[in-house]
């Protein structure tokens, strides 16, 4: 406290208190972003996820308990939003896999031109990580059903 009266006395208060507005601001929007808004949106997801196993679990008892045949069709419905989840994770891999081979490629260039061939081999690494899940999706990954 007698600092902050020792400098006021001795540099005035425009040197004291010059960032002073940006430091509030900043303070307001990390307390709104890390302790409000990150915080409702994730509560706001899991309760829709939650909802969501929800009304499947209930649809699938459902069916199961409708005739004989519904033990049949609820497996056979298990299976295909298994196989279906199995297609949507390959096709994420495929894009981020090309995705990253166009960043690598385009790093590559960008830091030969500005600093060398040495320094743009570093793009090499998002290229193979790319390169690795096309060849994980395309040669490693069992075949769906």
């Amino acid at each position: 406290m007698t600092h902050l009266v020792l400098a006021l006395a001795l540099f005035g208060s425009e040197e004291v208190f010059g960032n002073f507005g940006l430091w509030i601001f900043l303070s307001v929007g990390a307390v709104a972003l890390f302790g409000i808004f990150i915080p409702v949106v994730t509560w706001i997801q899991s309760r829709e996820r939650e909802r969501e196993a929800f009304y499947k679990s209930e649809t699938i008892r459902r069916v199961a308990e409708a005739s004989t045949d519904g033990a049949k069709a609820t497996v056979d419905l298990l299976r295909e939003q298994n196989r279906l989840g199995l297609i949507k994770t390959r096709e994420a891999l495929k894009i981020a896999g090309v995705i990253n081979i166009g960043v690598g490629i385009g790093l590559v260039i960008f830091l030969r031109m500005l600093v060398g061939l040495d320094i743009a081999l570093c793009g090499l690494i998002p290229g193979l990580i790319g390169a690795g899940m096309l060849v994980y999706v395309y040669v490693l990954a069992e075949p769906l059903d």
